[in-house]
């Protein structure tokens, strides 16, 4: 005997009183399209125009649940491109990391001097200074080797 697969509907995410074609499974809402995402954003900017004090628990919940789901599109629509140089990967996670360069530098164990001649290029990165950078600033160290 053969069981039959029940494909549930989808419910659909209601913004300001208007049917969207964003969809929602009970897992991973999603948006379709660049005028869902509009759509979406126009509800998180119309309910938080309320001001935190003045916004119920469920409207609430439905900013942090609009928020992901938009916070979803725009990872998936908007890819940055790695950096090419390795400087630019230790420029990408200085900014990440909201570090100057004198701090990244505490950060890695080295020096000021060091570290701004491993980003001018005028010197090459030692294997202590690339492990320091895959553990402290998470670089896979793939990506490391590579652009390097």
């Amino acid at each position: 005997m053969q069981t039959k697969k029940v494909n549930k509907p989808r419910k659909k995410i209601v913004s300001a009183g208007k049917k969207s074609s964003v969809r929602a499974s009970r897992e991973k809402p999603e948006i379709a399209s660049e005028v869902d995402y509009s759509t979406v954003m126009s509800r998180i900017d119309k309910l938080m125009s309320k001001g935190s004090k003045n916004v119920s628990k469920k409207e609430l919940s439905e900013i942090r649940t609009l928020a992901l789901v938009a916070q979803a599109y725009e990872q998936k629509k908007y890819k940055i491109e790695l950096p090419s140089t390795f400087a630019g990967l230790l420029e990408m996670k200085m900014y990440e990391n909201n570090l100057k360069q004198t701090e990244l530098a505490k950060k890695l164990h080295i020096s000021d001097a060091k570290l701004s001649l491993i980003m001018s290029g005028k010197q090459k990165p030692d294997v202590l200074f690339l492990k320091a950078v895959h553990k402290e600033l998470h670089v896979d160290a793939n990506l490391l080797l590579e652009a390097v």
